[in-house]
């Protein structure tokens, strides 16, 4: 990866991680969209797309609201999918760690934003005071320095996981024995497994989504034919 791709790709993972809560939450974090612009960014959306839409299998069990910890799919997405796109050839593990990896980084993703919202809310209350008597420098300055603060964790946490485990993936590569079609087809079946449970607890929680699961499905098959 030449230096220019690994500045992109930092400050892609930084704005896709501040997308995923603070702002603009325009869906852009999800890990379908963020594969594939990193992987286009590499010229290879294909891969990017590939990646992308196996981490979409896992992360729809994520519910990104309220002061839980859920994984950050946005800055683990762009790593996920540079990894990918970078492989020259089709080696047999390639999907398998560059989703582990992806996968890794978004379970320190969810722990980053905890960090985030604790150096926010130190902020807040030292600031209380002003903000309780409607001063607008310490409202929009606490908003900036929030916004400013996820930034830097998403762009950290892009940097860290392109820097380490692009070569521990190369490492286990390089003693993979698994064939292609195989280990691709245990990391689709996991995935499907995670997405599945997922969708099977939404048909007990949400009325009628059976019907807007069949609408959707539907849709996509029209879709898919049409093509």
């Amino acid at each position: 990866m030449i230096a220019a791709d690994a500045v992109t790709l930092t400050l892609l993972g930084g704005l896709l991680g501040l997308d995923t809560v603070s702002f603009p939450q325009a869906m852009l974090s999800r890990p379908l969209v963020a594969g594939t612009i990193a992987g286009a960014l590499l010229g290879d959306p294909t891969r990017g797309l590939l990646l992308g839409a196996t981490l979409e299998l896992f992360a729809v069990d994520t519910l990104p609201f309220g002061a839980s910890r859920y994984p950050e799919w946005g800055s683990s997405s762009v790593v996920g999918g540079a990894l990918y796109a970078l492989l020259p050839g089709s080696p047999g593990g390639g999907l398998t760690t560059s989703v582990l990896a992806a996968l890794a980084v978004a379970w320190i993703g969810g722990w980053s934003m905890v960090y985030v919202r604790l150096f926010n809310a130190r902020l807040a209350r030292r600031r209380h005071n002003a903000v309780a008597r409607g001063d607008r420098r310490a409202v929009v300055g606490l908003q900036l320095s929030g916004l400013t603060a996820d930034l830097v964790r998403g762009v950290l946490l892009t940097a860290v996981g392109l820097g380490l485990f692009g070569p521990l993936q190369r490492v286990a590569l390089a003693g993979w024995g698994i064939e292609a079609s195989l280990s691709r087809a245990v990391v689709a079946s996991v995935a499907s497994a995670v997405a599945l449970g997922a969708v099977y607890k939404l048909f007990h929680a949400v009325p009628g989504f059976l019907w807007q699961f069949l609408v959707g499905l539907g849709g996509g098959v029209i879709l898919v034919v049409a093509i």
